[in-house]
C-alpha cells in the first residue's frame, strides 16, 4: 500500500461502544470520516473496525532473565501487533526500547521506565534494587526517563517472615509519589498482597497492577480516590504453580499465593462492582508469553464485568485514559478489524482479521 493511497474500512466502526458508523476513510495514515475526492488507489476492509488494542502492563525488552536484545524486542512486539494490540504501556523495562518509536511497524509504547524495587526484594536483573532514603531521587530519574508514569515494586517476599510483605514506610512512597506528580508522570505498583494497598493509596498512587490484595476495607478506598487496577489475570492464573514451587522453603507464602488465586474472580469484580476503574493488561515479557490481550478480556469476562465494559478496558476507555486517541476524526490509524461484533462475544478478539497501524495494512 502506497503512501498515497487510501484505505477503505467499512462494515461497522465502533468509534464508542454506542457510536457506530458504516465507514471510514485512511488518508495519509489519518482517519477521516469524509470521502476523499478525487482517490484512484483505493483498498477496502471489511469488517467490525474496533480502535488498536491496548495492553496496559506489558513488559517488551524483557524476558524471564533480564533484559533482552533489539531482536527479541522486536519479535515481542511483532506478536504483540499481530494479536491486535497497537498501544502498550510497558510497565517497567531494564531495555532501552526508544528505537521502536521510529518504526512506523510496531505498536506504540508508553514507558514507565525501570521498576524501582526494594534490595534483594524482586526478580534478579530487573529493577534499581535500591533503599527508602533512595526512593525519591530513582522515582525522579525514571519520571524523566519514562512516558509520564514510574513503576514502584509495592511488595514482594520478605525472606524473614516467608511471607507477602510491603516493601516501602509509608512516608517514603509518599514523598516518591509527590516527586514523580511534581514531574507530571503518574506512579503504579506492582502489588499482590493486603499489606501495602492503603499506604499507597493514601499516598496518592494512581495504579495498582494485580491488585489480588484487594478487601472490602481497602475496595472503597480505591473507589473514592480514582486509583485504577490492572489485574492481569492471565498471570494470576500461574500462582498455584508459583505456589508448588515455592512450598517446602516459604509454606505460608505458597498458602497466600493460593488464596489469592481463589479468590482472584470475586476481587475483580467486587472492585468493578465498586466502581474501581479496570483495565486490560497482561503481564507479558517476564515468564509470560506475548500476544495475550484476548485471553485477558475473555477473563475480565469469566470474572463478571460485562463484555462491553471489558471490551472497553482494551479499547475506548483504556486509550482514553493513558491520553491517547481512538477512531476520532483525524488521529492516526490505528485499528483492527474482525469478522464479528466483539460487543457480543470478546472471544472474537483472538482472531483479528485486519490489523492496520499508522493506516497501512500490516497484519
Amino acid at each position: 500500500m502506497s503512501d498515497r493511497a487510501v484505505l477503505h474500512v467499512k462494515g461497522r466502526v465502533l468509534v464508542g461502544p454506542d457510536d457506530v458508523r458504516d465507514e471510514l476513510w485512511v488518508v495519509g495514515g489519518r482517519i477521516s470520516y469524509e470521502r476523499p475526492t478525487g482517490a484512484r488507489d483505493i483498498r477496502t476492509v471489511e469488517g467490525w473496525a474496533l480502535p488498536g488494542l491496548v495492553d496496559a502492563h506489558c513488559h517488551v525488552g524483557l524476558d524471564a532473565h533480564g533484559p533482552v536484545p533489539d531482536d527479541v524486542s522486536e519479535k515481542q512486539a511483532l506478536t504483540d501487533r499481530e494479536a491486535g494490540t497497537l498501544l502498550i504501556r510497558d510497565a517497567g523495562s531494564p531495555s532501552d526500547t526508544r528505537w521502536i518509536d521510529d518504526r512506523a511497524d510496531l505498536p506504540k509504547i508508553i514507558r514507565a521506565g525501570r521498576h524501582i524495587a526494594r534490595t534483594r526484594r524482586y526478580i534478579r536483573n530487573y529493577a534499581h534494587e535500591i533503599e527508602p532514603e533512595d526512593l525519591v531521587a530513582y522515582v525522579a530519574q525514571e519520571a524523566r526517563r519514562g512516558d509520564g508514569w514510574v513503576k514502584l515494586v509495592g511488595d514482594w517476599i520478605d525472606r524473614e517472615t516467608g511471607d507477602l510483605g510491603a516493601c516501602w514506610p509509608r512516608e517514603a512512597v509518599a514523598a516518591a509519589i509527590a516527586e514523580a506528580h511534581r514531574l507530571g508522570a503518574r506512579v503504579t505498583a506492582h502489588c499482590f498482597a493486603e499489606d501495602s494497598l492503603r499506604d499507597l493509596v493514601e499516598a496518592g498512587i494512581d495504579c495498582v497492577e494485580h491488585a489480588t490484595g484487594l478487601t472490602e476495607e481497602t475496595i472503597p478506598l480505591f473507589a473514592s480516590r480514582g486509583v485504577a487496577i490492572v489485574p492481569t489475570l492471565v498471570n494470576i492464573a500461574t500462582f498455584p504453580q508459583l505456589a508448588a514451587g515455592g512450598e517446602t522453603k516459604f509454606p505460608r507464602w505458597s498458602a497466600h499465593m493460593r488464596a489469592l488465586h481463589e479468590r482472584r474472580y470475586d476481587t475483580v469484580r467486587a472492585a468493578y462492582d465498586a466502581g474501581v476503574p479496570v483495565y486490560v493488561g497482561t503481564d507479558a515479557g517476564g515468564s509470560l508469553a506475548h500476544g495475550l490481550v484476548a485471553g485477558e478480556v475473555a477473563e475480565l469476562v469469566t470474572a463478571g464485568i460485562p463484555p462491553v465494559e471489558a471490551l472497553s478496558a482494551t479499547a475506548w476507555g483504556a486509550r482514553r485514559w493513558l491520553g491517547r486517541p481512538g477512531l476520532d476524526e483525524g488521529a492516526p490509524a490505528d485499528l483492527v478489524v474482525y469478522e464479528g461484533d466483539p460487543r457480543a462475544d470478546v472471544r472474537v478478539l483472538a482472531a483479528p482479521r485486519r490489523v492496520v497501524l499508522n493506516g497501512r495494512v500490516v497484519g
